[in-house]
Protein backbone atom coordinates (compact mmCIF):
# COMPACT_ATOMS: atom_id res chain seq x y z
CA UNK A 1 0.00 0.00 0.00
CA UNK A 2 1.36 3.27 -1.03
CA UNK A 3 1.90 6.72 1.64
CA UNK A 4 -1.04 8.30 0.19
CA UNK A 5 -3.24 5.13 0.45
CA UNK A 6 -2.21 4.48 4.03
CA UNK A 7 -2.84 8.09 4.63
CA UNK A 8 -6.56 7.77 2.86
CA UNK A 9 -7.31 4.57 4.97
CA UNK A 10 -6.62 6.29 8.09
CA UNK A 11 -8.89 9.55 7.13
CA UNK A 12 -11.72 7.13 6.01
CA UNK A 13 -11.58 5.00 9.57
CA UNK A 14 -11.11 8.53 11.46
CA UNK A 15 -14.75 9.21 9.55
CA UNK A 16 -17.68 7.96 11.52
CA UNK A 17 -20.23 8.81 8.29
CA UNK A 18 -18.03 6.65 6.12
CA UNK A 19 -17.57 4.03 8.55
CA UNK A 20 -21.26 3.62 9.33
CA UNK A 21 -21.50 3.20 5.59
CA UNK A 22 -18.88 1.08 5.09
CA UNK A 23 -19.83 -1.55 7.41
CA UNK A 24 -23.51 -1.19 7.09
CA UNK A 25 -23.19 -1.87 3.33
CA UNK A 26 -20.56 -4.96 3.84
CA UNK A 27 -23.35 -6.56 6.17
CA UNK A 28 -25.59 -6.17 3.13
CA UNK A 29 -23.67 -8.78 0.92
CA UNK A 30 -23.78 -6.96 -2.33
CA UNK A 31 -21.61 -8.03 -5.42
CA UNK A 32 -18.65 -6.38 -6.20
CA UNK A 33 -19.29 -2.94 -4.43
CA UNK A 34 -17.33 0.06 -3.45
CA UNK A 35 -18.19 3.44 -1.95
CA UNK A 36 -16.92 5.86 -4.54
CA UNK A 37 -16.24 9.31 -5.32
CA UNK A 38 -17.68 12.38 -3.29
CA UNK A 39 -18.09 11.16 0.09
CA UNK A 40 -14.46 9.58 -0.21
CA UNK A 41 -12.07 12.66 -1.50
CA UNK A 42 -14.18 14.92 0.24
CA UNK A 43 -13.21 13.46 3.31
CA UNK A 44 -9.71 13.87 2.70
CA UNK A 45 -10.07 17.60 1.75
CA UNK A 46 -12.23 18.16 5.24
CA UNK A 47 -9.08 16.35 6.46
CA UNK A 48 -6.19 18.72 4.99
CA UNK A 49 -8.63 21.66 5.40
CA UNK A 50 -9.45 21.01 9.15
CA UNK A 51 -13.16 21.00 8.36
CA UNK A 52 -15.36 18.70 10.34
CA UNK A 53 -15.59 14.68 9.08
CA UNK A 54 -18.72 15.24 6.46
CA UNK A 55 -18.59 18.85 5.76
CA UNK A 56 -19.94 19.12 2.72
CA UNK A 57 -20.49 15.65 1.58
CA UNK A 58 -24.29 15.48 -0.13
CA UNK A 59 -24.63 11.78 -0.71
CA UNK A 60 -22.47 8.45 -0.16
CA UNK A 61 -22.18 6.86 -3.67
CA UNK A 62 -22.55 2.93 -3.25
CA UNK A 63 -21.89 1.19 -6.52
CA UNK A 64 -22.17 -2.65 -7.52
CA UNK A 65 -22.29 -5.03 -10.16
CA UNK A 66 -24.77 -7.42 -10.82
CA UNK A 67 -24.76 -8.48 -14.47
CA UNK A 68 -27.58 -11.15 -13.48
CA UNK A 69 -30.44 -8.71 -13.89
CA UNK A 70 -29.79 -5.23 -15.48
CA UNK A 71 -33.33 -4.00 -15.36
CA UNK A 72 -34.32 -1.51 -13.69
CA UNK A 73 -36.19 -3.58 -10.76
CA UNK A 74 -33.87 -5.12 -10.21
CA UNK A 75 -31.59 -2.24 -9.28
CA UNK A 76 -34.37 -0.30 -7.45
CA UNK A 77 -34.85 -3.59 -4.95
CA UNK A 78 -31.43 -3.05 -4.14
CA UNK A 79 -31.80 0.68 -3.49
CA UNK A 80 -35.04 -0.27 -1.55
CA UNK A 81 -33.01 -2.74 0.12
CA UNK A 82 -30.10 -0.70 1.02
CA UNK A 83 -31.95 1.93 2.11
CA UNK A 84 -34.42 -0.06 4.83
CA UNK A 85 -31.07 -0.37 6.41
CA UNK A 86 -29.95 3.34 7.24
CA UNK A 87 -31.59 5.54 9.33
CA UNK A 88 -32.09 9.25 8.82
CA UNK A 89 -29.50 10.85 7.15
CA UNK A 90 -28.45 8.07 5.76
CA UNK A 91 -31.41 6.81 4.18
CA UNK A 92 -31.31 9.38 2.00
CA UNK A 93 -28.09 10.05 1.77
CA UNK A 94 -26.34 6.85 0.18
CA UNK A 95 -27.16 6.34 -3.37
CA UNK A 96 -27.15 3.04 -5.09
CA UNK A 97 -26.07 2.47 -8.38
CA UNK A 98 -25.48 -1.04 -10.71
CA UNK A 99 -22.56 -0.59 -12.95
CA UNK A 100 -23.66 -3.51 -14.54
CA UNK A 101 -26.34 -1.66 -16.44
CA UNK A 102 -24.66 2.09 -16.77
CA UNK A 103 -24.59 2.02 -20.13
CA UNK A 104 -28.14 1.05 -20.28
CA UNK A 105 -29.13 5.11 -19.16
CA UNK A 106 -26.34 7.30 -19.19
CA UNK A 107 -26.59 8.56 -23.36
CA UNK A 108 -30.07 9.61 -22.59
CA UNK A 109 -28.58 11.72 -19.56
CA UNK A 110 -25.37 12.75 -19.88
CA UNK A 111 -25.28 12.63 -23.80
CA UNK A 112 -22.07 10.55 -24.79
CA UNK A 113 -21.67 6.56 -25.54
CA UNK A 114 -20.95 4.55 -22.46
CA UNK A 115 -19.79 1.14 -23.70
CA UNK A 116 -20.59 -1.69 -20.67
CA UNK A 117 -18.11 -2.19 -17.80
CA UNK A 118 -17.09 -6.10 -16.68
CA UNK A 119 -16.99 -4.76 -13.03
CA UNK A 120 -17.47 -1.80 -10.86
CA UNK A 121 -13.53 -0.94 -10.39
CA UNK A 122 -12.84 -0.16 -13.98
CA UNK A 123 -16.15 2.51 -13.95
CA UNK A 124 -13.81 4.96 -11.57
CA UNK A 125 -11.54 5.13 -14.50
CA UNK A 126 -14.19 6.90 -16.66
CA UNK A 127 -15.00 9.20 -13.63
CA UNK A 128 -14.99 13.23 -14.57
CA UNK A 129 -11.57 13.77 -12.83
CA UNK A 130 -9.33 12.03 -11.46
CA UNK A 131 -9.66 13.25 -7.98
CA UNK A 132 -13.01 11.85 -8.27
CA UNK A 133 -11.88 8.67 -9.30
CA UNK A 134 -11.31 6.98 -5.85
CA UNK A 135 -13.31 4.27 -4.08
CA UNK A 136 -13.36 2.01 -1.12
CA UNK A 137 -14.51 -1.13 0.67
CA UNK A 138 -14.51 -2.41 4.10
CA UNK A 139 -12.95 -6.40 3.37
CA UNK A 140 -14.60 -9.04 5.83
CA UNK A 141 -11.23 -8.66 7.18
CA UNK A 142 -11.38 -5.18 8.57
CA UNK A 143 -8.45 -3.96 5.93
CA UNK A 144 -10.06 -0.91 3.81
CA UNK A 145 -9.08 -1.92 0.38
CA UNK A 146 -8.59 1.33 -1.88
CA UNK A 147 -8.95 1.63 -5.86
CA UNK A 148 -7.67 4.90 -7.72
CA UNK A 149 -6.88 4.37 -11.04
CA UNK A 150 -5.22 7.65 -11.42
CA UNK A 151 -3.72 7.74 -8.10
CA UNK A 152 -4.68 9.74 -5.17
CA UNK A 153 -2.23 12.80 -6.21
CA UNK A 154 -4.91 15.27 -7.73
CA UNK A 155 -6.96 13.95 -4.20
CA UNK A 156 -4.31 14.86 -2.15
CA UNK A 157 -3.27 17.98 -4.22
CA UNK A 158 -6.66 19.21 -3.83
CA UNK A 159 -6.77 19.15 -7.63
CA UNK A 160 -9.65 19.03 -9.85
CA UNK A 161 -8.54 18.53 -13.76
CA UNK A 162 -10.52 16.83 -16.40
CA UNK A 163 -9.88 12.60 -17.15
CA UNK A 164 -7.73 13.02 -19.84
CA UNK A 165 -9.62 9.07 -21.45
CA UNK A 166 -12.89 10.70 -21.83
CA UNK A 167 -14.42 14.14 -23.16
CA UNK A 168 -15.01 17.09 -20.93
CA UNK A 169 -18.18 16.79 -19.16
CA UNK A 170 -21.14 18.57 -19.89
CA UNK A 171 -21.60 19.98 -16.48
CA UNK A 172 -17.76 20.57 -16.05
CA UNK A 173 -18.54 24.16 -15.18
CA UNK A 174 -21.09 23.38 -12.85
CA UNK A 175 -19.21 20.27 -10.82
CA UNK A 176 -16.09 22.98 -10.43
CA UNK A 177 -18.11 25.84 -9.08
CA UNK A 178 -19.99 23.60 -6.61
CA UNK A 179 -16.84 22.06 -5.64
CA UNK A 180 -15.09 25.62 -4.74
CA UNK A 181 -18.04 26.48 -3.18
CA UNK A 182 -17.31 24.66 -0.49
CA UNK A 183 -13.41 24.04 -1.01
CA UNK A 184 -12.39 27.33 -1.74
CA UNK A 185 -8.62 26.04 -1.71
CA UNK A 186 -9.01 23.36 -4.73
CA UNK A 187 -7.58 24.39 -7.51
CA UNK A 188 -9.21 23.38 -11.23
CA UNK A 189 -7.09 22.92 -14.20
CA UNK A 190 -9.05 24.02 -16.53
CA UNK A 191 -9.25 22.30 -19.97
Amino acid sequence: MSDLETRLVDIVRADPGLMHVLRTVRGLGLPDWRLVSGAVYQAVWNHLTGRPAGYGIKDYDLAYFDASDTGWDAEDAVIHRVAATFDEPFRSQVEVRNQARVHLWFKDRFGEDYDPLPHTDAALARFVAPAFAVGVRLEDDETISVVAPFGLQDVFGMVIRPNPHRPLARGWARTTENARGRWPEITVVEP
